[in-house]
């Protein structure tokens, strides 16, 4: 047999390899996910059960008689043995039964369903304005590397990660809406415009559009912008300076030497194939930059009166509603843990070193 021969022999077998190996990655992906949800409940239900709230009182209130507060107490199934309170928690936890709220009297899953996608608006509007003025802002600082240009990202990279993101929001509110006029206040939308869009994805600048409401959608832009270029500037520190240390790694690899004695412009050598090579682990940056912000824009949410995920959370815990705050948590948390697996799959999948 020919060495072609060979080779061509040899096609299906390394093809079914690679199948193979895609096949295990995607359940090692879902086995990882499952246990570390399963640890996430744990976590939620310790939670719930050490902290010093009585989630009874906050149903009955302090002047109820010991045999209300007993029914109730039996009634949320407290009286019961740990572990079987832990296995009701985790059946009711998987079918997206967190019990109802105190605060809305509703279930809270149906609140999860309002807020959070208000969350994911500002978080998504913010990861992309990171994205779009980090990535070449890293670029020209790998590029210019030792020089001011550079000097000046890492110092906006610093002061992104240093200053109190709810000491820049209330700056911002100050300059941009109280003095300079630029920018809608607090809120989500002028009460004028309330209730003009059916939700349909929750999502105030989608649902506006979908139904042609212009006045309704730019109003929502108008109160949006502020607080999302805030996460943008959270998010921009982070992904600038990663892209400026995964160019510079890229920079100084063999192939970039052969292909500028190869004579190919500077331009092609940087965005054509360093930055190519570098895109896979930026990828990853960025999904991690955009859980984080789903994750932690709680302090962002309350200096705007931002109707998000993190404020109902942190109003649930402040009216002692353990229920909401602690199916909040799980949501989120699974939202954060998801992303963080679905980006480290996805490095797998597209770089092929990996594998």
């Amino acid at each position: 047999m020919s060495l072609d021969q060979s080779a061509l022999a040899a096609r299906p077998e390394r093809r079914g390899a690679a199948a193979l190996g895609l096949l295990g990655g995607i359940a090692g992906f879902l086995l990882t996910l499952a246990i570390t949800l399963l640890g996430l409940v744990v976590v939620t239900f310790v939670i719930g059960r050490v902290v010093p709230i009585d989630p009874v009182l906050a149903v009955v209130g302090d002047r109820a008689s010991g045999d209300v507060y007993a029914r109730v107490r039996a009634e949320m199934g407290l009286d019961l043995p740990l572990l079987e309170q832990f296995r009701i928690y985790l059946v009711k936890a998987v079918t997206g039964d967190f019990g109802r709220s105190v605060l809305t009297t509703n279930p809270v899953i149906d609140d999860i369903r309002t807020y959070f996608p208000a969350t994911i608006e500002l978080a998504t509007l913010g990861t992309l304005i990171g994205t779009v003025i980090g990535i070449p802002l890293g670029v020209f600082a790998a590029v210019r590397s030792g020089s001011f240009l550079d000097q000046v990202v890492r110092i906006v990279g610093l002061v992104g990660y240093s200053v109190p993101i709810f000491w820049l929001g209330l700056m911002a509110l100050l300059l941009f809406y109280a003095r300079l006029d630029w920018v809608a206040g607090p809120g989500r939308l002028d009460i004028a415009y309330d209730y003009m869009v059916t939700p349909v994805t929750g999502m105030i600048t989608v649902d506006a559009l979908m139904q042609g409401q212009t006045e309704v959608f730019w109003n929502a832009v108008s109160h949006l912008v502020l607080p999302a270029c805030l996460l943008g500037y959270f998010s921009l520190a982070y992904i600038s300076r990663m892209t400026r240390a995964l160019l510079l790694n890229e920079l100084g690899q063999e192939y970039v030497i052969t292909a500028r004695v190869k004579g190919l412009s500077e331009t092609r050598v940087i965005w054509r194939h360093a930055l190519r090579n570098a895109a896979v682990p930026l990828l990853t940056v960025v999904v991690l930059s955009y859980a984080t912000l789903l994750e932690g824009s709680v302090l962002t949410e309350t200096v705007f009166a931002w109707p998000g995920i993190g404020s109902y959370i942190t109003n649930s815990l402040q009216n002692a509603d353990m229920n909401a705050v602690l199916g909040g948590t799980l949501v989120v948390g699974a939202a954060f843990v998801t992303l963080n697996l679905l980006s480290d799959l996805l490095y797998r999948l597209l770089d092929p070193r990996t594998r």
